[in-house]
């Protein structure tokens, strides 16, 4: 188990983004967190095993329908115990 960190830039807020992240991570049995930072950005933290969370990278690179993913800025984090994942505001 792990857990990493990602920030998705581009068009990522307004267009459902968090919620389509938590409903991906759930069907996938990761759990964290998504929130919207400041700067129009959409910030992740989730925990899972690697393989999983390769996939989770690869759906986060082009998110819902409406959202247009320029980049992702992923790293490695310390371990954080999560018991689900949410939203945070």
């Amino acid at each position: 188990m792990k857990t990493i960190s990602i920030i998705v830039s581009g068009r990522v807020q307004g267009v459902w983004f968090r919620q389509s992240t938590k409903e991906k991570a759930q069907a996938l049995g990761l759990v964290g967190e998504v929130k919207n930072l400041t700067n129009g950005s959409v910030k992740i933290l989730a925990t899972g095993d690697e393989g999983t969370l390769q996939e989770f990278i690869n759906w986060c690179k082009i998110g819902p329908t409406l959202a247009e993913v320029e980049k992702l800025d992923i790293e490695d984090c310390e371990l954080i115990s999560f018991d689900k994942f949410k939203i945070v505001s």
